[in-house]
């Protein structure tokens, strides 16, 4: 792409990759030197007073660089890449409007591919009675049951979850009944890229067992700093662990524990195994974005390499 082509649109940076690859400490380091404000790529920073175990960027960090779809709703309140998708737009050109940088940072790939890619979402809110009527026929009937559904009307989406992934297989059996269409529609390997912006992608790697002793030490932190006293005050306001909001990792097995269903040594176990899952399904999803310039963060400094790379390809203009 010319510089004067992409010059036309709005240059949007994109720091992506897997829990605790460093995304946050990189986008506040590249704003010294760059304009950019950050637009949150992650799902779950959407939620008020979940902070802690979402790792929120601290007031300061808000006040050193502008953030924006950050504490937008209650925890019992729904959200989702349909609800996301127009507000980070609106916040990408309301950005560049005012002549600096959009920067979106997050590991939450539907939600980052929702900007930067072409995608025809199916709009479903979450449906509490719904899926509390699904999640009662897997009790009944098994998990294997509601799966087999699932590949009957969604094929794609059921090679993709596992069975035992109850919270996936639900939801993906709700978007299709609520939409009539499959969910997959939305998981399509090979992505067109939007043409309406200017993005260039990064994902922050790290050696595989490098990055899941920085999961741990994460886990460990979260702890230390108040995780389970900030489960148990939600748990107190009414927010039940059957919320979406609360099915999120270290959320959900903090509240186990606080429930009596593990003991510490077991929930810590469980939040790292899960935290380490987790990492490595981010991975394999943007091993598939298009376009996307993977920084080896354990060999480089990442915000030079940026820096180096931004500068050769963005357009002039910005």
């Amino acid at each position: 792409m010319s510089d004067e082509v992409a010059a036309e649109k709005p240059t949007v940076l994109v720091i992506a990759g897997p829990t605790a690859a460093g995304k946050t400490e990189c986008a506040l380091a590249l704003a010294e030197y760059l304009p950019i404000e950050v637009i949150s790529g992650d799902s779950m920073l959407a939620y008020r007073g979940m902070d802690i175990g979402t790792a929120k960027p601290s007031p300061e960090e808000r006040e050193r660089v502008p953030h924006h779809l950050i504490d937008l709703i209650e925890p019992d309140e729904p959200f989702n890449v349909a609800d996301y998708a127009p507000l980070a737009m609106a916040a990408v050109h309301d950005i560049h409007s005012r002549g600096r940088l959009p920067c979106i940072v997050g590991g939450s790939g539907l939600y980052i591919r929702s900007v930067t890619c072409c995608l025809d979402l199916p709009v479903a809110s979450p449906d509490q009675s719904m899926r509390a009527r699904l999640e009662e026929e897997a009790r009944v009937l098994g998990r294997a049951h509601l799966h087999e559904r699932l590949r009957s009307v969604d094929p794609a989406a059921a090679a993709r979850i596992h069975e035992n992934d109850l919270k996936r297989v639900v939801r993906a059996l709700e978007v299709y009944e609520k939409t009539g269409r499959p969910m997959s529609d939305v998981y399509r390997e090979a992505p067109e890229p939007t043409n309406e912006l200017y993005c260039l992608v990064y994902v922050l790697s790290r050696d595989r067992e490098g990055l899941y002793q920085r999961i741990e030490r994460r886990c460990d932190a979260m702890v230390h700093r108040g995780l389970i006293g900030e489960v148990r005050a939600l748990l107190g306001r009414g927010y039940g662990p059957g919320l979406q909001s609360m099915q999120a990792i270290g959320y959900k097995e903090v509240a186990a524990h606080i429930l009596g269903e593990y003991d510490f040594a077991e929930m810590m176990a469980v939040f790292k195994r899960n935290s380490r899952r987790f990492a490595k399904r981010q991975l394999t999803w943007f091993s598939k974005e298009p376009g996307a310039c993977w920084i080896d963060a354990d060999a480089v400094e990442p915000v030079e390499a940026l820096l180096t790379d931004i500068r050769r390809r963005t357009p002039a203009a910005v």
